[in-house]
Formats: C-alpha cells, structure tokens, sequence
C-alpha cells in the first residue's frame, strides 16, 4: 500500500509564540513544500507533512479542547444529530451527548488563531492556494472529536458537496492533536480524485458516492489510509474524495481543521458560504 509521505522537520518547541513575531521575520523562518511535495498535491490531491506544528503550540490547542469538551462549551455539533451509521439515534439515548465536533476553533482560544498564523503552515498554503488567500470560518473551522462507543462512519464525499464559492478550489488542512489510524477512524482518500468528473448518479441523496455501483466500488479499491502522528498536518484538496469509520479504540481522536481559498475565488452572495466572516491571512507578500 502506498504510503504518504512527506516530512519536514518541525520547529522548537523553545521558540518564542508566533504572535510574538513580526508577519515578515516569522514568514521567514517558516519553510514551505519541495518541489516535489508541491508536485505530489497537484497530482494526487493531497500530501501530508510530518511534525509541521510545534509541540506547545499543539499542546495549547490539545488543552483548550479537552477543557471546552468537558465543559461542552457551545457551538457543539453532537453524533446524533447527524444521524451516520454508528451514531446514537436521538441526543436523548445512549450516548445521545457524545460530541462529534466543536465548532468555531477560532474563537475558542488564541492558540487557533497562533496557529492560522504559523509560517510552516502560510508559507505552504501560499504555495497552493496562492499569495493572497482567506480563511472561509463558514466551514470546518472546528476540532473533530471522533470518541470511542458512539462514533459514526462518515461517507465517501468531497468537502466542496456543500459549499458555494465561484470554482471549486479551496484547500482543506487537516492537523492531528493526537495520533490517527485506521483503528481510530482516520481519514481514507481516494487519490486524483479531485481531477475526475463525478455525474449526479454516482451520488446519493446526500451526495455521498455510492458504494452500491462497480464503477464507485472499483474507485474505493484505491484508497489510502492517512495514518498521522500528533503535529502532522494533512492538506487536501476540497475535490479529493474522503472517508472515515468510527473509533474502534478506547481514545478519543482529536483534529483541528480549517480549509481555505484563493482571494479571487469568493463565496457566492446568499448561500452559507457566504454568512460568516472570513480571515484573511497576512502572508507578508
């Protein structure tokens, strides 16, 4: 099975907080994708980069969330509410209040927000987004908290099924607090995918493809598994196809996510994508 790979070496832990930096020094020092890694996100729609976030700063984040999780600090998003396979039917049922995602990381704590700012992180997002890009806080924009016992399959689908902006061409960013594996209902991609053209049929209802039909079934024969250690960061295109089981372990899987897009590719007027506000990053360009 093909491996995703690509590393870099993350930064010390002893280095000062990103906001203590001016936007130009701190862009400086942050590194950004090889050619060859650049290369590898066109070509398949995804790349992965080993130990890209500093170690306190992943363990501010960790922080705020296993507090807010306790806490259940509002906005919430509850596995029953979703109704996914796995998921306890009703919020008033066994294990009806088991949190699938908190909602709004960016104003949860100022270490999101360090993070959104990361020279690792904007350098390479101005590789391939581009030099001027926003953050939508429409979409993702929460920390995902697969849990064991009550957790849901999530279907084959694109990020983009829901959204609307004037081109599908956004990019996911996918950062594990903790480790993922297929056991612990990691992410499964299907690479290329966000090259291919999918007609309406190969979708269900909820625009999940469907696994009933050979064409789809031969397509899923090719999944990857994005098996991450804590600090590795999964990039995404918002077309690459994507999955996940429940939590088959006894921990509780955490993950920050955040997706953005080229400024001159903007929410379409009237539709959720565009009823949030959005960040525009400083890249120092």
């Amino acid at each position: 099975m093909s491996a995703i790979t690509a590393s870099v070496l993350s930064a010390s832990s002893a280095e000062p907080a990103v906001s203590d930096f001016p936007a130009a020094a701190r862009l400086a020092a942050g590194g950004g994708f090889t050619a060859d890694e650049s290369e590898h996100f066109r070509r398949e729609g995804y790349v992965v980069v080993r130990g890209l976030v500093d170690e306190a700063l992943r363990g501010r984040m960790l922080a705020s969330t296993h507090a807010d999780l306790a806490a259940e600090v509002e906005p919430l998003e509850y596995e029953a509410d979703l109704h996914y396979p796995g998921a306890p039917p009703s919020r008033a049922s066994q294990g009806g209040r088991t949190v699938r995602r908190l909602k709004q990381a960016h104003s949860r704590h100022i270490a999101f927000t360090d993070w959104l700012l990361d020279p690792p992180l904007v350098n390479r997002l101005r590789q391939i987004v581009g030099p001027d890009y926003f953050c939508p806080l429409a979409h993702h924009n929460c920390i995902m908290t697969k849990q064991p016992a009550h957790s849901s399959d999530t279907g084959w689908h694109q990020d983009i099924r829901y959204w609307s902006f004037e081109r599908p061409d956004l990019v996911s960013v996918w950062l594990a607090l903790t480790p993922e594996r297929p056991e612990n209902g990691c992410l499964w991609l299907i690479p290329q995918t966000h090259r291919m053209e999918f007609s309406r049929d190969r979708l269900d209802a909820d625009l999940f493809l469907r696994d009933d039909l050979p064409e789809n079934q031969e397509l899923i024969t090719r999944k990857i598994p994005a098996e991450l250690e804590p600090g590795d960061v999964l990039f995404f295109h918002c077309r690459t196809f994507h999955a996940a089981t429940r939590n088959h372990t006894a921990a509780t899987k955490y993950s920050v996510v955040f997706t953005f897009r080229p400024a001159d590719n903007p929410p379409k007027p009237g539709t959720r994508s565009s009823e949030s506000p959005e960040l525009r990053i400083p890249t120092g360009m």
